[in-house]
């Protein structure tokens, strides 16, 4: 069972890293600004929901942490280390989507792009989620399933 006094204050104390106020935050997770307050105040116990716009929001906050205390925050750097990223050169790029039907790779299936790209994986690890972040701050997410 979840307390709300002590989840309230990792929540604060998430809040604070951040430099954010309860609205900004409301906003940056996509949830009211009254959420956020009845949560702070303990009147509200968090939904799953709420948990999940926070994790998904701000990578250094870890689960079982921001529910229970247990674990840290922020993320330890050694673990933000463990999967470098390896960038790719544009021509490596355009490979992946190679055998595609559609000369656009943002229009391929989910399932087709993925698929494509774990055949064309050379370093034997296979991909499990691509995200596409747009300028107006939307994105997609492809997830292999």
């Amino acid at each position: 069972m979840i307390n709300n006094v002590d989840f309230s204050k990792r929540l604060q104390k998430v809040m604070d890293y951040y430099g954010e106020n309860a609205s900004s935050f409301a906003e940056k997770i996509g949830v009211q600004r009254s959420s956020i307050s009845h949560i702070l105040s303990g009147r509200n116990k968090p939904s799953l929901e709420f948990v999940l716009k926070v994790l998904s929001s701000f990578e250094e906050v870890e689960l079982y942490w921001l529910m229970n205390g247990k674990g840290e925050f922020p993320k330890s750097e050694t673990k933000n280390r463990q999967t470098p990223i390896t960038p790719i050169s544009k021509n490596e790029g355009q490979d992946l989507f190679s055998n595609t039907k559609n000369e656009n790779p943002v229009e391929t299936k989910n399932s087709d792009l993925l698929q494509n790209l774990n055949q064309k994986s050379s370093n034997g690890k296979i991909i499990e989620r691509i995200v596409i972040f747009y300028s107006d701050g939307s994105f997609s997410n492809f997830e292999n399933s």
